[in-house]
């Protein structure tokens, strides 16, 4: 239904609510709540501090582009600016346009600073980064702080091929601050099918630093470090040593149960993803709080059962799709946004064009990550291949 232009103008002649700096401190230290504190002065006072979690929206921005960035108009939003008059102001203005529940912060940052409370102060090279990343900070999910924990974090992408292609150049784009890039091959023609991150001119090439050119084009502030090694026993905790999160593109089982028994070994979260001709899939494990890949599969299926791609083929486009999924699900990790792949399996049919979702149980028999684990370190690791726990069961392949 319509609105009525005399309630608009009810609304807008209603007083603007006010809170102090005691009560807007005993609001965040309750936790979440849906509330949205938002900073309406100019990038360059916000570069002196501001406070933590706030969304950033100058107020000559907020009246144009409130309903796009807030969509939600009962969501409750505190505003606030130096000392209380501007945000007084674009608060009366988001009442005019029907947000129901606007408040300012009385005396503004000012007063917030005055009284001691916690200040969040950008570092000066990320003051310079963060134009790039407007539409990220607009997110309230994300803002100025989440855009921050991403230029500080670090992701390890295993394989510059199909999925580890797609996966990069997006984390890349969305800001991580380090990229390692794990693969020890060079670029191959029929490699260009798919792997986006190579050209034609990089044939030949090793991939880490065809990709790291790549990359660097994409966005000159990530840090890429390129591993032209393979991924193998010897080296694997020192490899993921540092990330926070690890992304599988490898293309072979033997690097994908390694991935997983690293990581788990390690308590870091990967992102497992895996395709052939026309399907794919994607999970996350993350050690301690779910169920990891030998849950599932205790060990890999023979090869007639499950060919690789480069004997069995796949469709160009689809590592474009499980890979963008990958990421995704590497910046929930990040971010603590959302709900993670854990525990579930999600499966793409390129042909149907379906999506099916898939649980997955902690099996507390694992030989990774049960009650009673029989890998506890990298040093026994061929012994552990060709254990009984190890091979005990081999059903289907991935």
């Amino acid at each position: 239904m319509a609105e009525n232009l005399n309630d608009r103008k009810e609304r807008g002649s209603q007083p603007v609510r006010e809170l102090d700096v005691r009560e807007l401190k005993a609001l965040l230290d309750r936790g979440p709540d849906g509330t949205v504190v938002v900073d309406v002065r100019e990038t360059d006072e916000v570069d002196h501090g501001y406070i933590a979690g706030a969304v950033h929206v100058p107020s000559g921005d907020l009246a144009a582009n409130a309903e796009g960035i807030f969509p939600d108009k009962a969501k409750r939003l505190v505003l606030y600016c130096a000392v209380g008059v501007r945000s007084s102001r674009d608060a009366g203005v988001l009442q005019r346009i029907g947000y129901g529940d606007v408040l300012s912060l009385r005396g503004g940052f000012v007063a917030w600073r005055r009284a001691g409370h916690p200040v969040a102060i950008p570092s000066a090279a990320s003051r310079d980064r963060l134009a790039r990343y407007d539409r990220h900070i607009r997110i309230p999910e994300i803002g100025r702080e989440g855009q921050l924990k991403l230029l500080e974090s670090r992701i390890l992408v295993i394989g510059a091929g199909g999925l580890g292609s797609p996966a990069a150049i997006y984390l890349a784009a969305a800001g991580v601050g380090t990229l390692g890039l794990v693969d020890d091959d060079v670029v191959d023609e029929s490699n260009l099918q798919r792997q986006i991150l190579h050209r034609t001119s990089s044939v030949g090439a090793p991939k880490t630093l065809s990709a790291k050119e790549t990359l660097l084009g994409v966005n000159p502030d990530v840090r890429v470090n390129a591993h032209q090694e393979r991924f193998v026993p010897s080296n694997a905790l020192r490899m993921i040593g540092g990330y926070d999160v690890v992304i599988d593109g490898s293309d072979n089982f033997g690097t994908k149960y390694l991935v997983n028994d690293a990581c788990v070994l390690a308590r870091i979260p990967y992102v497992h993803g895996s395709i052939q001709r026309f399907e794919g899939q994607v999970t996350v494990v993350q050690p301690g709080a779910g169920p990891c890949y030998r849950c599932l599969f205790r060990a890999p299926a023979p090869e007639e059962i499950a060919p690789s791609c480069a004997e069995a083929g796949v469709l160009g486009v689809l590592p474009g799709v499980i890979g963008v999924l990958q990421a995704t699900e590497a910046l929930k990790l990040l971010l603590g946004l959302g709900r993670p792949l854990v525990g579930r399996i999600m499966q793409y049919d390129a042909l149907e064009a379906r999506f099916r979702e898939f649980k997955v149980l902690r099996d507390p028999a694992c030989p990774v990550c049960g009650e009673h684990p029989v890998l506890r370190s990298m040093d026994d690791y061929g012994a552990f291949l060709v254990s009984d726990a190890c091979r005990a069961r081999n059903e289907t392949g991935d």
